[in-house]
């Protein structure tokens, strides 16, 4: 037995280890008064000994227990800090988002005014290439314009007028072009599209800056500067044959990808062939109504318009290359060759007459070449004993109007100045006094001796009518 004293400290120590009961077992064996043997038959020992078994297992469930309960809580913790990353994290992230999204809005809008990256499909593949050939354009004496940025600088206009100018779209609510047709002297219909005022002004600019810089070939003459109808018939004046072949639908084959090369072909970067070729081109379109709204969509592919002050002298451009080849073999044959718009005219004399076949040939291979189509229909040979005519004025002897003509518009004035204005009509025009003026310089120009008499009876016609006209009104004159 020990009778070593326990200090209050080792006492409380174990009870909390073991329970009281076990504690007093172990103090009275401890102090003799109970024996050691845990074998005892029907001895209370044993049931304190288990029931402090019992506490001490207690003991260290509920320590296991609380011990999980805070483990539990942590992962609770720790869960909700790790959601509460999560969602600074999304917010963080869609904060970013935004901002980014805000500055591609505003970098896109900055350079929506600056540049054009798009102008519909199937024509916005160039926007990007702004590289050129200044030498080249040098050489033509051309300014610099590479992107689209130069061009509405250039014109004078936004960078977003540039693009509503040029964009193109198989349908829409607007049209940059007023469509209506004018009957042909040789029977059919010709349509005019005739450009709004703002695509009207950008064409303008095209031919004042660009087309008319560049020299056409000598052999044409229509709408080239000091040449007329007039140029291109004397050259023809006196020849034993006339050829006359006509190019088919003219304006309509002259498509956008070849008026965008032939920008390209100058220096100009492809971005700025490319504003030019849609500002110069249009597609047919066919006016549609659904819902209250007109609808144009478009017809075929974009090519020349015929009424935009820029294509005709596109066209004289883009027939450069026609125009030598046709003049080498008209001169390789001993012929003289001019053209008027799509009006081609070979004439020769003498000995050179048995080449006829050789040029006809090689007129019709070498317009298929360059993209053309002969009118076979209104292709004509002209033999000097009978009226020779190149582009309206008769060439046989000297420089003259048909005498078919002239007699009708001496007809035309006397019934004017016998029974007046109304009824009368003379070519196309709707305004007679327009009409008879402007035949009667026209036939002044080709003959100015009987055009001066013509001139002299026209102005004594408009005198009287714009007199009377005044007096109606109730204006002095």
């Amino acid at each position: 037995m020990s009778d070593q004293r326990r200090t209050y400290q080792e006492i409380y120590n174990r009870v909390r280890e073991v329970g009281i009961e076990e504690f007093v077992l172990e103090e009275m064996i401890r102090y003799g008064f109970w024996p050691e043997s845990k074998k005892i038959p029907d001895d209370p020992a044993d049931e304190i000994r288990r029931m402090g078994e019992i506490h001490r297992e207690i003991q260290e469930l509920r320590q296991e227990s609380s011990r999980l309960r805070n483990e539990k809580a942590l992962q609770k913790q720790l869960l909700k800090e790790r959601l509460q990353e999560s969602r600074r994290k999304q917010q963080a992230t869609k904060e970013r988002r935004e901002k980014e999204r805000l500055e591609r809005a505003t970098a896109w809008k900055q350079r929506k005014q600056e540049e054009i990256v798009y102008l519909g499909e199937g024509v916005s593949g160039g926007l990007n290439h702004t590289q050129g050939n200044d030498e080249r354009l040098a050489s033509y004496g051309l300014q610099s314009y590479h992107t689209t940025a130069d061009i509405a600088k250039a014109m004078g206009i936004t960078v977003g007028r540039l693009r509503f100018l040029a964009f193109h779209r198989q349908t829409s609510t607007i049209s940059h072009y007023i469509r209506f047709k004018m009957p042909k002297k040789t029977g059919g219909e010709r349509l005019i599209s005739a450009p709004m005022p703002h695509l009207k002004q950008a064409q303008q600019w095209i031919l004042t800056n660009i087309l008319e810089k560049i020299p056409v070939h000598h052999a044409a003459h229509g709408f080239c500067p000091e040449r007329s109808i007039v140029t291109n018939a004397t050259p023809h004046v006196g020849a034993d044959i006339i050829i006359n072949f006509d190019l088919k639908d003219f304006f309509p084959s002259i498509s956008y990808p070849r008026i965008k090369g032939l920008f390209q072909s100058w220096g100009y970067s492809e971005a700025a062939a490319t504003v030019f070729g849609l500002l110069c081109t249009a597609a047919e379109v066919e006016e549609l109504e659904l819902d209250g709204k007109n609808y144009y969509v478009a017809v075929g592919e974009r090519h020349l318009p015929q009424g935009s002050p820029a294509s005709p002298a596109i066209t004289n451009l883009l027939c450069r290359r026609l125009d030598k080849r046709l003049n080498a073999i008209a001169y390789k044959f001993g012929f003289t060759y001019t053209r008027y718009a799509d009006d081609l005219t070979f004439s020769a004399s003498g000995d050179n007459l048995r080449h006829i076949c050789n040029i006809i040939r090689n007129t019709e291979s070498i317009v298929t070449h360059e993209g053309f189509t002969i009118n076979h229909e209104k292709t004509r040979i002209l033999r000097n004993s009978r009226q020779q005519e190149v582009t309206g004025i008769v060439v046989n002897d000297k420089l003259n109007i048909s005498q078919k003509t002239l007699k009708n518009f001496r007809a035309t004035l006397y019934q004017i100045e016998k029974d007046g204005l109304e009824g009368k009509k003379w070519g196309n025009s709707p305004n007679i006094l327009a009409a008879i003026d402007g035949f009667a310089n026209f036939v002044t120009m080709v003959n100015p001796e009987k055009g001066l008499g013509f001139q002299k009876q026209v102005r004594k016609i408009k005198r009287k009518y714009r007199t009377k006209s005044r007096g109606r009104l109730g204006v002095r004159g």
